[in-house]
């Protein structure tokens, strides 16, 4: 008898019951966190009021600002809802702490396409840290996907300013880093460079481990609100979590030298952020599932996926590959076709401002471009690679699951 999508679902669920398990005990002790600073700060409903003008005496900025820092185990944080994308929130934080003559060294190979102008390594658009006297090395990861100790301890006879670490994959065919995995790096820095500052691109990583890389000694993290921390629930904005000290340089570059955090507002009033990093671990859990079912429906068809569905994962990426151009933009269209907005629009490859390639993209999603809710994405590029995210419910990522089997059992 032939087998049906969802019969073939239904299998894959009861094979991944033990790596459920692991994602849920992961949420629960993130969730303790995030419930504990909540209590702790005695969030009550005159911290989601909107403020106007120069924000000073902000309680509703000033308590986030720490609910962040204790979620992250940091000494402070920046929670700044002006931040379109994690690239601005990445770019504003190295901005900030590189001067001209400053060494930024990549320790995870070229970072994330739309840095790479932002930065300098291509381009020339103005007021990139290249413009500024800033130059950039890079390091490339092993052949397995790890962290090269050996030439990182090279680069860091140089005494780079900034160590930069990417903690998910991109659009790079490699397992994201553990951050518990990352600490051997970071103790060497410590230990050759101390002056160095180690940063972490945190983006998709965000309560998919007990502990973020702050934990093991990461000195200053970023990411986005309209990835994991937001839940789907954030319309906007980005963090930055650290040391304190760093965190008051970042601060003064958000706003002004000499004012930092003392001034900042929100008119729109901040209920979402406070219900967004409440509901993360739980929405985080969702869109891990979701990623591991992905990922056990491939291998059942024998196609190839990073990482594996038994994986332990550090972010919500899954990375699914393709022989033909054309199977990588039906999987995007039909990832659209299940999407509660926009469901009736067919995605296009296009070129898309900060990437290299044209990318396709399927985002039905609430909030524009928001990375936590389901979607699909990929550069129009051999190996085609499409790269799935996300999902607010389970739910969500099992229906498209069966209609994506659906489809790739019909060109089978």
């Amino acid at each position: 008898m032939k087998l049906t999508a969802g019969k073939i679902i239904e299998a894959a669920e009861k094979e991944l019951a033990a790596v459920f398990g692991r994602m849920e005990a992961v949420e629960l002790t993130c969730a303790r966190r995030v419930l504990g600073a909540f209590r702790g700060n005695r969030v009550a409903a005159r911290h989601f009021n909107f403020t106007t003008g120069y924000g000073y005496d902000d309680e509703g900025r000033d308590a986030l600002d720490r609910i962040f820092a204790e979620v992250f185990e940091t000494e402070a944080a920046l929670v700044v809802p002006q931040f379109s994308s994690g690239t601005q929130t990445i770019f504003t934080a190295l901005s900030a702490l590189l001067r001209p003559g400053d060494t930024l060294l990549c320790a995870t190979g070229s970072p994330y396409d739309t840095l790479l102008e932002a930065i300098g390594i291509e381009g020339n658009a103005p007021g990139s840290l290249r413009e500024f006297g800033v130059s950039c090395r890079m390091t490339e990861l092993t052949p397995k996907g790890e962290i090269d100790l050996i030439t990182l301890a090279e680069e860091l006879a140089e005494k780079p300013k900034i160590v930069y670490f990417q903690r998910s994959r991109g659009y790079a065919w490699r397992n994201s880093l553990l951050p518990e995995g990352m600490k051997p790096a970071f103790d060497l820095i410590k230990e050759r460079s101390p002056e160095s500052i180690i940063m972490v691109d945190n983006c998709y990583g965000e309560f998919t481990r007990e502990h973020e890389p702050t934990a093991y000694g990461a000195d200053i993290i970023m990411g986005s609100l309209i990835k994991n921390p937001g839940a789907g629930i954030a319309q906007t904005g980005g963090y930055i979590a650290g040391r304190r000290d760093l965190i008051d340089i970042c601060a003064n570059r958000v706003t002004v030298p000499g004012i930092g955090r003392e001034a900042g507002c929100w008119p729109a009033g901040y209920l979402p952020f406070y219900q967004g990093i409440f509901m993360a671990p739980h929405v985080v859990c969702q869109a891990l599932k979701n990623a591991a079912l992905f990922a056990r429906v491939f291998e059942k068809l024998g196609l190839m996926s990073m990482p594996s569905s038994e994986a332990d994962r550090s972010d919500i990426v899954q990375a699914l590959r393709f022989n033909r151009k054309e199977q990588l933009t039906e999987f995007c269209r039909v990832i659209q076709s299940v999407s509660p907005v926009d469901s009736f629009v067919v995605p296009e490859p296009w070129a898309m401002p900060g990437y290299t390639d044209e990318v396709i993209m399927a985002a039905g999603a609430f909030v524009q471009g928001s990375s936590i809710e389901l979607s699909a994405d990929g550069p129009i590029r051999e190996p085609y690679t499409a790269y799935i995210q996300g999902g607010l419910t389970y739910s969500h990522g099992r229906i498209a699951a069966e209609a994506v089997l659906d489809s790739l059992m019909k060109d089978m």
